[in-house]
């Protein structure tokens, strides 16, 4: 998936969003019937900017929970405990003791574990019941989890503080909440392999199982995982390009992030899995039964595990830091997003003086709408949300995405404005890809993943119909936008018949193209996109007009440039106007 999906679409989003400067929607000049793809994007990263930070939230109040000398998720003798809690640790262990002294403390209660067909350990029941205090139903939302809601609003600060400048700001905290993860999973990786069981871990997380290469879902997870890892389809690869310079190397710059961005996802797995191995060691179980998925990994599996090592509220503080940083990356980019998309659409001089006032406003609608997630039955929202919002409405949208940018507008025209932008052609395997190969993966995908559909569970929580069918119109909804939008180009634009109003709709925006007029060469030279575009005859004249009054724009725009400092972006920055137009 990542070889014929995910490389080949990152570098057609970067070379995207490069090439016309532009965000989400404002891309869409490429064919304006398909700008409903943009406002999907948006959808989507609506959808998931809500949740993710509740994600975030909740990390912030692990990461708070674990400033202790105990974590307070160790032990079964505390009030949200039930008499079917069974600790790996016993609550006459000190924390300072050595691995030794705990191992011996744990024999005389590993037998009553192993017998057990389903332990409940101090960190579920203090997720369920203390963080959580989770309600039997989806539709039971009962009260607002107040320390959740606290953690809420620091994370959306912080992701707003942080964004307060735009990228310019974003920019320089990305150096540090992208870089200092590694440093913390080298420290958890020397860590984990050293301890007693971790090779049985690892080795369960490097076998594969090839039975599962004929179940689809595997496929469509592992599709879903390339996605949601590299970011395809959420509009954020298109808006972060649209910042580079025009002439930047987005394809060395694809293949690096693509190859990186999962070669961090496996060595964070030897990560997880060497801790749960030794989990496992210790209980004398396979390390299957210690492992979990989604939120219990991160907020029930590994955190029990950490308490098994000596100074363990050190090494918690270290994981949930971690992921508040990763999780904050993301965010980032989410909310940069959409706030671009807005701007550009709308294209104010307000707006462009106020764009802080535009992040803040987003901030706060997202903060509100994700209060919800907060509530007791939050959980089963949060999951619902993940499994539908943004699953395989992502491989529709970039099924889409390439079927526009290959066949209605040309693959011969993408492929010249790739070389003019990048000084070489894109790569034979790349042009296939786009063209043939990634298109029909994602549709096989699609067929099988709908084929094979099961509804979602959070343990043995059934979710109800009413429920699955909202999760299903959340799903809808992003990818409606397209054929909505479709039809009211269509109607929109010029032409007698319908196939003419058809075409006009398809037909590129006569200001596609590079943003810069020093880049507008060749097609894009005034010259010739006026012959291009110009349907209707005109007096000679008129034409002369026309001619005059471009020769003298040209000439103001040179004389413009000659005066500006070349930004970061590609974008030119006055010191006499704070605030020019590309």
């Amino acid at each position: 998936m990542l070889v014929f999906c995910g490389i080949p679409l990152f570098f057609l989003e970067l070379s995207f969003g490069q090439f016309a400067s532009l965000g989400c929607l404002g891309v869409w000049k490429i064919s304006p019937m398909f700008k409903g793809v943009g406002y999907g994007m948006m959808v989507v990263s609506t959808y998931i900017g809500i949740y993710y930070n509740v994600v975030i939230c909740i990390a912030f109040y692990y990461f708070f929970m674990s400033m202790t000398n105990l974590l307070p998720w160790t032990y079964c003798d505390n009030p949200w405990n039930t008499p079917k809690c069974s600790g790996v640790v016993s609550s006459s262990t000190q924390l300072n003791t050595s691995l030794a002294n705990a191992t011996t403390s744990l024999v005389a209660g590993v037998s009553e574990v192993v017998n057990r067909t389903k332990r409940t350990s101090p960190s579920e029941e203090y997720w369920k019941h203390y963080v959580l205090n989770i309600s039997d139903d989806i539709g039971n939302f009962g009260e607002v989890r107040l320390p959740i809601l606290g953690c809420l609003a620091v994370s959306w600060v912080v992701v707003f503080l942080c964004l307060i400048r735009g990228v310019k700001s974003s920019g320089k905290v990305v150096y540090f909440t992208a870089t200092f993860p590694y440093l913390v999973l080298t420290i958890l990786f020397i860590r984990g392999i050293t301890l007693d069981g971790a090779i049985n871990g690892i080795k369960y997380y490097l076998t594969p199982q090839w039975q599962k290469v004929l179940d689809a879902k595997v496929w469509g997870d592992a599709a879903s995982q390339i996605f949601y890892s590299l970011g395809c389809a959420w509009g954020g690869l298109i808006t972060m390009a649209s910042y580079n310079k025009f002439h930047n190397n987005c394809f060395r710059d694809s293949i690096i992030i693509s190859i990186t961005n999962c070669a961090t996802s496996v060595y964070a797995g030897f990560v997880i899995f060497s801790i749960l191995g030794f989990m496992a060691h210790h209980l004398n179980v396979p390390v299957s039964e210690v492992a979990d998925h989604g939120p219990g990994l991160a907020f029930v599996a590994y955190p029990e595990a950490l308490t098994l090592l000596p100074i363990s509220p050190l090494w918690s503080l270290l994981f949930f830091f971690m992921l508040i940083l990763l999780g904050l990356g993301t965010q980032f980019c989410l909310l940069e997003t959409l706030v671009t998309a807005i701007v550009d659409e709308i294209g104010t001089d307000w707006i462009m003086r106020n764009k802080t006032i535009i992040t803040l406003g987003v901030a706060v609608v997202g903060f509100l709408l994700g209060v919800p997630l907060t509530t007791r039955a939050g959980i089963y929202w949060l999951l619902l949300m993940d499994n539908y919002a943004a699953s395989f409405s992502l491989v529709i949208i970039s099924c889409i995405m390439c079927i526009c940018i290959m066949y209605i507008y040309g693959h011969t025209n993408y492929f010249k404005d790739v070389e003019m932008m990048l000084g070489f052609p894109p790569p034979l395997f790349f042009k296939v890809c786009w063209r043939f190969i990634s298109p029909v993966i994602i549709s096989f995908i699609l067929i099988f993943t709908v084929i094979q559909y099961k509804p979602i569970t959070y343990n043995k929580y059934v979710y109800p119909g009413w429920s699955l069918a909202i999760g299903f119109a959340m799903a809808m909804s992003s990818v409606v936008c397209i054929p909505i939008y479709a039809l009211y180009k269509i109607s929109s634009s010029p032409g007698a018949t319908f196939r003419e109003r058809l075409r006009n709709a398809c037909r590129s925006d006569p200001t596609w193209g590079p943003a810069l007029q020093e880049h507008r060469i060749g097609r894009y030279a005034p010259s010739a996109s006026e012959d291009a575009v110009e349907e209707r005859p005109l007096k000679e004249k008129e034409e002369q007009k026309e001619e005059l009054k471009e020769e003298g724009k040209e000439k103001e725009k040179k004389e413009e440039i000659s005066l500006t400092i070349q930004g970061s972006n590609g974008s030119t920055n006055t010191h006499n106007n704070p605030n020019p137009s590309a």
